[in-house]
């Protein structure tokens, strides 16, 4: 069986490739020209290069493939409205949904994000379409349009998808890096505060393992959260601590103080024309609970609940042998599985 994977070169993409390889399929990716990561190298998998704003890009890849895996997306979240992430991320799924339908896939499987569904569930009476619009991300708010489009297209054109929606993902691959960004940071002996909030965690194989699953499982039209642990910030932090040898933040900064910080870094970003270290939006995300259920995902698509521990242990370690870190600090303590 023949699978294309969008953005196959990022962090989920570079662990689905190979669990998918494991399995014997024939695997291909769609990975943009202008790519600078190496996490794909060595791989016997087929390469196609391309844009998903340029359709004409993926109509040439596409054929022959029985299922295609869209996860290419913008991440950013500076600035917090950016037409750039809203056209790759909606006009962009646009077009991979509408060559899927062309070529008629056998399946579609979506990447999402766990802020599109789910959040602590917002109130009936809520202004807000879904919780993560309260933000006012165009990262969040456009994975969420998209996630629609793609739901939309199962009920009216009979495309056969399915969406999977990962939480916070801990993982190796993490090239850029993205999510790994707090254990480097704390890793490095930099980070010495934490907040309130907390959110869920979970290591990017497991679900690389539930999408490579959903290639034979799964309900066509549901959404599926990829996820594991519900923690605290400090939790979290507690944990990296102790993996990577470094002593765990001890204060809590209040909430009006890290919106504040929050609000001056976007002043900032707009001054120095860069991304700041803290924005307004990601402040408020900080200091708030964003807790899920995945019970779905682990029943129906066979999700593995592997320890944070070890996905944390795993991130840190690719980032010694990628070179992000100079050296291991002394007094590591090991994974208990």
């Amino acid at each position: 069986m023949k699978v294309l994977i969008t953005g196959g070169d990022g962090m989920l993409g570079s662990n689905l490739v190979r669990i998918l390889i494991e399995q014997n399929y024939d695997v291909s990716v769609f990975i943009h020209p202008s790519s600078k990561s190496i996490t794909l190298d060595g791989l016997k998998i087929n390469k196609y290069y391309g844009c998903i704003l340029q359709k004409d890009t993926i109509d040439k890849a596409l054929p022959g493939h029985d299922i295609i895996i869209h996860a290419a997306a913008a991440t950013d979240v500076w600035p917090a409205r950016s037409e750039r992430v809203r056209r790759i991320n909606i006009e962009g799924t646009q077009n991979v949904i509408a060559s899927a339908l062309e070529n008629r896939v056998k399946r579609f499987i979506y990447i999402g994000s766990g802020s599109s569904i789910n959040v602590q569930c917002a109130s009936p009476d809520s202004k807000y379409d879904f919780p993560g619009a309260k933000y006012g991300l165009d990262y969040i708010d456009s994975k969420y349009i998209a996630l629609n489009l793609v739901m939309d297209a199962v009920r009216e054109k009979g495309l056969p998808a399915l969406a999977i929606l990962p939480t916070y993902m801990i993982g190796p691959y993490d090239s850029l890096p993205g999510s790994g960004r707090m254990i480097l940071t704390l890793a490095s002996g930099k980070l010495k505060f934490y907040t309130k909030g907390g959110r869920n965690f979970v290591y990017t194989r497991d679900v690389a393992n539930a999408v490579a699953n959903s290639l034979n499982v799964g309900t066509i039209g549901k959404c599926y959260i990829a996820g594991n642990e519900n923690l605290s910030y400090k939790a979290f932090f507690s944990k990296v601590a102790r993996i990577v040898g470094q002593k765990e933040p001890k204060i809590r900064i209040s909430g009006w103080l890290v919106k504040t910080f929050g609000y001056l870094g976007d002043i900032s970003g707009i001054i120095l024309k860069k991304p700041p270290l803290l924005t307004y939006p990601m402040a408020r995300i900080s200091v708030e609970d964003n807790f899920v259920c995945c019970d779905d995902a682990v029943k129906e698509l066979n999700m593995p609940q592997t320890k944070i521990e070890e996905a944390i242990s795993d991130c840190y370690n690719w980032f010694i042998q990628n070179g992000y870190l100079k050296k291991r600090n002394k007094h590591v303590e090991p994974v208990q599985n």
